[in-house]
């Protein structure tokens, strides 16, 4: 039985506020500091009021290029980030969706054989690999390239294991059922399968979408241009180990710029990415 005395509830919203004024804090602090000239965010204490140079700051960070990354505008990054967050999401789900597809509703040898092939990759991390697979990037010429970026991300195990575990709860009646009506297996899938799965997909594409957008090392290694960087390579490149050769009110609008995208994708799909985790029938 849930509690609904007023003190508990008010306990419970104090709670809940505190940890949000904690979470958000530091955020609204760095908005703050991507407002402000070099010079103020230099003599501390940092006033905790947006100050006066906003336009200022925005448009140089986004359009006027940055000398420490080649001059290269945050514009580029945020898109190159965006195409590369997409595309590992895009592919992720496109690739899982088929391989659990194929080892559910299809009878082959070695079925089982292929799914735990696929299952024990999840032992074999990037970065266990990650010599091989540059090697493989450097022969087909996919160096500072969209598809080297993503490629060697795309294909995941967790997200196969997922979607298989959610087709072996659709009931055989509709599988007999859709084969009586006439439909193959693409149209099976197409309209049955994926319209089922629409949640699972929405809520994969979220997680997916903030791995791809995160990512550092594997970016790092497989980019040689400033054009080609990614926003998370190029705020590390930004930062210098001396404050006064640091633009921190550059690194600052580049940190808020960085998170909004992640941000909306969260905010835009909220309903379906819960639902796709809460759903009874997973």
């Amino acid at each position: 039985m849930i509690d609904n005395r007023p003190s508990r509830r008010i306990i419970a919203h104090a709670v809940l506020i505190f940890g949000v004024l904690i979470v958000a804090f530091p955020i609204y602090y760095t908005f703050v500091a991507s407002t402000h000239s070099l010079q103020t965010i230099l003599r501390p204490p940092l006033p905790l009021i947006p100050g006066s140079h906003f336009l200022e700051n925005y448009t140089t960070a986004l359009f006027g290029g940055i000398d420490r990354i080649g001059g290269v505008g945050v514009d580029r990054l945020l898109w190159n980030s965006t195409v590369v967050a997409v595309l590992i999401a895009v592919g992720k789900i496109f690739i899982s969706i088929l391989s659990a597809y194929a080892v559910v509703f299809f009878r082959f040898p070695f079925r089982m054989t292929f799914f735990w092939l696929i299952f024990i990759t999840l032992m074999l991390p990037v970065e266990v690999r990650i010599l091989p697979t540059y090697k493989v990037m450097v022969d087909f010429g996919l160096i500072d390239t969209y598809a080297g970026l993503t490629l060697p991300l795309m294909a995941s195990a967790t997200a196969t294991l997922l979607f298989r575990q959610f087709f072996m709860t659709i009931p055989g009646e509709l599988v007999e059922a859709a084969r009586v009506d006439g439909a193959g297996p693409w149209r099976f899938f197409w309209d049955i399968l994926l319209p089922l799965s629409k949640t699972n997909i929405a809520a994969l594409f979220v997680i997916q979408f903030i791995y791809g957008w995160t990512q550092y090392l594997w970016p790092l290694l497989v980019t040689n241009r400033n054009d080609m960087g990614t926003i998370v390579i190029a705020l590390r490149k930004m930062i210098s180990f001396a404050d006064a050769d640091t633009e921190w009110h550059l690194v600052m609008v580049t940190c808020i710029l960085a998170i909004l995208p992640p941000i909306l994708v969260v905010v835009l799909m909220q309903r379906w990415f819960v639902r796709g985790l809460v759903e009874t029938e997973k």
